[in-house]
């Protein structure tokens, strides 16, 4: 016997009792963490809406680039959007040095 017996129902049994579950009464959320909390309709939808990629006219190219590990980490800690504070940043510096 494979594992621990936790009840006297077969595999088929216990199939047949999940399929037998409602849809909306397969999962019940305690209401204490927040993360555990099941999507609503519009979140749910939303959610399926938002498009991978680069927004369409986006004129940005991926590159790899080599940074130190202090100044990667400066960016990253500043949070969500620190690519684009990267991009910033670099685009003020050709501001200030270029020479036309």
């Amino acid at each position: 016997m494979n594992g621990s017996k936790t009840n006297d129902m077969s595999r088929a049994e216990v199939l047949a009792a999940v399929r037998a579950i409602a849809n909306e009464k397969d999962f019940v959320w305690d209401g204490i963490d927040e993360d555990d909390r099941p999507l609503t309709e519009q979140e749910l939808q939303a959610g399926l809406a938002r498009s991978r990629g680069r927004p369409s006219g986006s004129d940005k190219t991926q590159i790899a680039l080599r940074v130190d590990n202090n100044v990667l980490a400066a960016f990253k800690a500043t949070g969500k959007g620190w690519q684009t504070r990267m991009n910033e940043a670099l685009r003020d510096w050709l501001n200030h040095h270029q020479s036309i």
